[in-house]
Parts: C-alpha cells; sequence; structure tokens
C-alpha cells in the first residue's frame, strides 16, 4: 500500500496509537511516522516487537518512542501519558486502536473492560495532553458497529457488543469534545485479513473469513486499513463521525 499521507503533512505532530507493536497498530504509526509525526508506539506484551518497529522508524529519521502499558490499568496509562507529556509536550492525534475479548483464559467481563471502560479511560487520561485542532481515531469492525440491527457470528458477538458499547459511550462525550475543540471520528472496517481477531475467528469457526469474503466481494488487508485509519486521522470528519471502509451491503444501519 502506498503512504496515504503526504510526505511532511504530519511534521511537528505527535500522535499516540494503542496497541501497536503489531499488524494495523504497526502499520498505522509507520504511515505516521513517515509524514512526519513523532509517534508513540504502545504495547502490552510485545516489547520487542514494539522496540524493532521503533529501530526501523529512528533508522529512516523518524522519532519513535515505546511505551508499554496495560489500558485496563488506570494507574498504567496515566504513566504512559506522563511519559508522552515529558518527551513530546502533548498530543495531536490519538488513535485507540486496541482491543479485544477472544483471547483464552480471562476474566468474564475482560472484553467489556477492554472494548468500553478503558477506551474510556485512555481518552480521559489523554485530555489533558489534547489540545484544540486535535483528533481521536475510534477503530472497529463493521460486525460491532452495526451489532444493534445486523447479528454476528456467536463466537464474535460478545467482543462485538462491547465494542460497540466502547463507540457508544465514546460519542457520548461528543459534546464535551467539540466544545474542547476536539475532533472525534469512528473507523469501522469489515472483516480484515491477517489480524488476530480474523485468525481466531478462523480457528473457531471454520469458513468464517471465506464466506465473509465470499458475501463481501474482497476484504482488507491489514496495510490497507491502517492506511485507512491513518487517513481519517487527517481527512474532514464526515457528518456522523463515521468512516466506513469496505462492504456494508450486509449490513443494516439503525
Amino acid at each position: 500500500m502506498s503512504q496515504p499521507l503526504s510526505p511532511g503533512s504530519l511534521d511537528g505532530k505527535s500522535v499516540l496509537v494503542t496497541g501497536s507493536s503489531r499488524g494495523i497498530g504497526a502499520d498505522t504509526v509507520r504511515f505516521f511516522a513517515e509524514a512526519g509525526a513523532r509517534v508513540v508506539i504502545n504495547f502490552r506484551n510485545k516489547e520487542a516487537r514494539a522496540l524493532k518497529l521503533q529501530k526501523e522508524i529512528e533508522a529512516a529519521g523518524g522519532q519513535a518512542l515505546s511505551i508499554g502499558a496495560d489500558l485496563t490499568d488506570p494507574a498504567s496509562v496515566e504513566a504512559m501519558m506522563d511519559t508522552i507529556r515529558a518527551e513530546y509536550g502533548g498530543l495531536d492525534i490519538l488513535v485507540l486502536n486496541a482491543s479485544g475479548g477472544m483471547e483464552s483464559g480471562m476474566a468474564a467481563d475482560y472484553a467489556l473492560t477492554l472494548n468500553r471502560d478503558a477506551q474510556l479511560n485512555v481518552v480521559e487520561k489523554a485530555l489533558p495532553l489534547l489540545s484544540s485542532g486535535s483528533r481521536i481515531v475510534f477503530v472497529t469492525s463493521h460486525q460491532a458497529h452495526f451489532i444493534r440491527t445486523t447479528p454476528t457470528m456467536p463466537e464474535y458477538e460478545p467482543v462485538a457488543l462491547s465494542k460497540r458499547a466502547g463507540e457508544d459511550a465514546l460519542r457520548e462525550k461528543l459534546p464535551a469534545l467539540e466544545e474542547s475543540g476536539i475532533e472525534f471520528v469512528v473507523v469501522s472496517g469489515d472483516m480484515i485479513e491477517g489480524t488476530i481477531t480474523a485468525t481466531l475467528l478462523e480457528r473457531s469457526n471454520p469458513g468464517a473469513i471465506s464466506q465473509r469474503k465470499e458475501s463481501a466481494g474482497r476484504l482488507y488487508n491489514v496495510n490497507e486499513f491502517a492506511a485507512e485509519v491513518a487517513q481519517a486521522a487527517v481527512d474532514p470528519i464526515p457528518a456522523d463521525h463515521t468512516r466506513l471502509v469496505g462492504d456494508t451491503s450486509d449490513f443494516v444501519a439503525e
């Protein structure tokens, strides 16, 4: 995928992408860094990958920080924001990319804790770093965004419901964000080939990805969707604060 952002278009800007040591988050960070932004690579337990990405960005002349933080731990998130303030002074773009809920061995309420409560807390802790003109991007899936009107596969339903709960909770903050001059946009994508979620879904429901691909015509890969997320951070905000990526013909809007 070619770089969606113009060279130098983010010079002097600081960006945090949560869950960015691999996958969509990592490719999104690369696009931002190539456009001149100072980036923060956030990881929970993939430090080696985060440091490798940081070195890659620095070798290309970019500026990057790798900061470990468990987003479900408020103290950990606060420490991350303190480091960002000390190193970069503030944030211009916050991409809420990290999500989960299909991992094994987690508490029954883990999906809701991560996909709703933690997202709200990250925004709350980031607000002092976000000035007028800054932007928050929330990354979700069509299966979650449309869950109230279009059923999804049973294996994914708890995650979809928790992601939609997170989106709703963030949308409720829109008036307060707008009052502070902070922009907000949701990026919703179809199933993305090559993601952890797609792999786990295919494992628990063999054929799920191929069926969705056949229905949609094509699915975006990780790099293509990351380009859309990066673009959403700079494009004009749609009236409904929603950027839909990929086919939506099988989904019913509210």
